[in-house]
């Protein structure tokens, strides 16, 4: 009796709380509705955007943000996108570690001049117990600070707010009555509270991964208590589901590139975002090249090293929703095949898959798939140059101070590192352009 009076005090004190937000004007639920379909023209992203994205130690561990850049260059490969990854860990609305809010937002945000903005924070906010009051006014007083002084300092930018992904109450059991996530799970609505009230687009990053949770579990207990191992920070495969929430409300495009082939006659059924020359059938074989328009979503997907990444994309669409790369052979009455792209072997397959369509983002031998993960590499490379820059040099150097005016000793090592960010985008912008791959699929010996 007393967990249940304790669960609906809490939910009447969030909805009273909720009711203090205001007025909600001229803004409608984002996405919903009438929502603009997902595809290329309608990403949310424009060409020359700046991005920064900002929160506690989730966005620094500069996952969730890698997998938005990797997906955002090698899916519009020709546009130019520009990004920062601005966590601290411990942050709260009210600042932490890196300073208060209004020297982080100066020091770490505005001085990139971004178009857009993600706001990533909560974990922290709700101090790891049950909900209270006081604790959850100071974050919706701290988050309205955050959006009125960015929406003033930078007139026209484009802010997208995260809810805190969860705490895992999931694979392990509660630590109190309700356990924490439910704390967040209201701290949740307030952020989607603000978002209706200011206009802004909001990616609920909890559910989706509690749900990919409970699923994992019932396939795996062992790999799912991995996902978020310590029960605060996602490893690999819960960044991509964050990941993917955010790329959901941006409206990204789900296709990577689709090619349906008869295998008997080589008619091209239905291609899409690729384009195909030299088809030919001839002793049992079906030959083709194509250059697609994008490269696959690049990902941590080895099994070896990541089996939580493979086990929350077998528990979730995100392959169906945003990584679709498939090739679809019909007519073929032989038992197994063998895929063959620029002359390697990448895959045998039976008649009846390739018939319903192979997944190709699946297989790592796949050229594009290892161009992919070069890009990834490349994204790495620059990033770890620009937080070496900011943490290590800028802040670091500069202890008991606030980092904007830094000696000119420090200028001369940031602008060294600068300069080799420079020369490792350059070095990315170089590696997403597709490139032709000749396919042969023939009867398995």
């Amino acid at each position: 009796m007393k967990r249940h009076s304790a669960a609906l005090l809490a939910g009447l004190c969030v909805l009273v709380s909720l009711a203090s937000l205001g007025p909600v004007a001229h803004a409608a639920e984002p996405h919903a509705g009438n929502a603009p379909s997902r595809t290329r023209e309608n990403f949310y992203l424009r060409d020359g955007d700046r991005v920064v994205f900002y929160g506690d130690s989730i966005t620094d561990q500069r996952l969730y943000t890698t997998y938005i850049e990797s997906y955002c260059v090698s899916r519009f490969p020709k546009k130019h996108f520009t990004f920062f990854h601005s966590g601290w860990g411990g942050d709260r609305v009210t600042g932490g570690g890196g300073g208060p809010i209004d020297l982080r937002l100066k020091r770490d945000v505005l001085v990139y001049k971004p178009n857009v903005v993600t706001i990533c924070l909560g974990m922290n906010d709700g101090g790891y117990a049950a909900f209270d009051q006081a604790r959850f006014d100071t974050y919706v007083n701290g988050y309205r600070h955050i959006l009125t002084t960015l929406l003033k300092e930078l007139p026209g930018v484009r802010i997208t707010l995260l809810t805190a992904p969860p705490f895992d109450d999931v694979t392990r059991p509660v630590t109190f009555p309700g356990g924490y996530n439910s704390t967040l799970a209201a701290y949740g609505e307030a952020v989607k509270a603000l978002g209706r009230e200011y206009g802004l687009v909001v990616a609920d990053t909890n559910e989706p991964l509690v749900a990919a949770l409970a699923r994992a579990k019932t396939s795996d207990a062992v790999v799912a208590a991995n996902i978020i191992r310590d029960r605060v920070h996602p490893g690999p495969g819960g960044h991509i589901v964050m990941a993917a929430a955010v790329l959901k409300a941006w409206n990204a495009p789900d296709t990577v590139a689709e090619i349906e082939l008869d295998g008997k006659t080589g008619k091209v059924a239905r291609h899409n975002n690729t384009h195909l020359s030299d088809v030919h059938v001839a002793d049992g074989k079906l030959t083709f090249t194509h250059l697609d328009d994008a490269l696959p979503w690049p990902l941590d997907r080895d099994p070896k090293t990541h089996p939580d990444t493979e086990l929350v994309l077998a528990s979730t669409d995100i392959e169906q929703t945003l990584n679709r790369y498939t090739l679809t052979v019909t007519g073929l009455s032989g038992e197994k095949y063998t895929v063959k792209v620029d002359g390697a072997e990448v895959a045998t397959v039976s008649g009846a898959d390739l018939a319903k369509g192979v997944d190709l983002a699946a297989l790592p031998g796949l050229p594009a798939n290892t161009q992919a993960q070069e890009v990834l590499a490349a994204v790495r490379k620059h990033t770890n140059l620009h937080n070496h820059r900011w943490r290590d040099i800028q802040v670091q150097m500069q202890k008991g101070q606030d980092g904007m005016n830094v000696s000119d000793a420090v200028k001369k090592q940031m602008d060294d590192l600068d300069a080799q960010e420079a020369e490792a985008l350059k070095e990315l912008q170089g590696k997403l352009a597709p490139k032709p791959h000749t396919v042969e699929i023939a009867p398995a010996p």
